[in-house]
């Protein structure tokens, strides 16, 4: 009897530590579970804030993106508009530093996806580059109106007609000449040069020369301008002996170097000494 007591017990120890190894193993397959389970769902919890983030990126993006569009019809307008005035100008004012402001402000919008704010400040900087161009020329065309009652003979443009005695017009002033009298016609040389200063202080130009490129009716221009401000210091011009050693007494040679010191470049070089002494004509001052 005390035998299969024993063997009894031994059979329970056995089943108890059987059942506490079974629970243990079980104990340690759930907590991995749950720990499987943890993963997944800060996984899935990350990537729904992502998605989430992303999404509202992509909202204020798209609004972002929306504002500027809402506003760019307006620069695209005034864009239209300047361009009318830039043709109304062309030939008669310098617009040069207009059309790199405006051009600036069109690729400071074409770049912009985000700030409504810059482009419509790009739209008032054109509205604005607009009203200077129409004033200037407004100017001009005044200007143009009072200089013709002073003009001393002839018409101000017979064959070139207005348009392209505007351009020679723009030219002069553009070198310096405003208030410098101006008219067409062909008694320069008889007609075999280009144009031509008076000693009485107005400039003629032969027809054809309307139709010349920018930078060589400015050069032209500066070099008539030039014997006119020779023609104020005539007599101690050519006293002068420094005049004849650097220029031969040639007031043609020293009429392309004055261009050249005004930055209008022609054909014939001059020297950095020669260039020196032309510019003291200018303030009417003969070395």
């Amino acid at each position: 009897m005390l035998a299969v007591v024993v063997s009894v017990a031994v059979i329970v120890v056995a089943g108890a530590i059987e059942r506490a190894d079974g629970l243990d193993t079980e104990r340690a397959e759930a907590i991995a579970e749950l720990r499987t389970l943890a993963v997944s769902a800060r996984d899935a919890a990350q990537r729904t804030d992502y998605l989430e983030g992303a999404i509202g990126i992509a909202e204020d993006d798209t609004a972002d993106r929306a504002a500027v569009l809402a506003v760019r019809p307006a620069f695209v307008a005034e864009i239209a508009a300047l361009s009318e005035a830039l043709g109304r100008a062309d030939g008669r004012v310098d617009t040069t530093a207009d059309r790199a402001s405006a051009l600036s402000a069109q690729q400071a919008v074409l770049a912009e996806l985000s700030d409504p704010a810059v482009v419509t400040n790009a739209t008032a900087t054109v509205h604005a580059l607009t009203a200077k161009i129409d004033g200037d020329v407004a100017a001009w065309q005044t200007a143009q109106q009072s200089r013709r009652g002073s003009v001393p003979a002839g018409p101000a443009w017979a064959s070139s007609g207005p348009d392209g005695y505007a351009r020679v017009r723009a030219a002069l002033d553009r070198v310096g000449g405003g208030g410098i009298g101006l008219y067409e016609s062909e008694s320069c040389a008889g007609g075999t040069a280009p144009a031509c200063a008076n000693s009485d202080g107005y400039i003629k130009y032969r027809a054809d020369i309307a139709n010349w490129s920018v930078d060589r009716l400015n050069w032209a221009m500066a070099h008539e301008l030039a014997h006119i401000y020779q023609f104020r210091v005539w007599g101690a011009l050519h006293s002068s002996s420094a005049y004849q050693t650097m220029f031969g007494g040639d007031p043609e040679f020293l009429a392309n170097c004055m261009a050249v010191v005004r930055g209008f470049r022609g054909s014939v070089g001059c020297s950095v000494d020669q260039q020196a002494w032309a510019s003291g004509i200018w303030v009417g001052a003969v070395r």
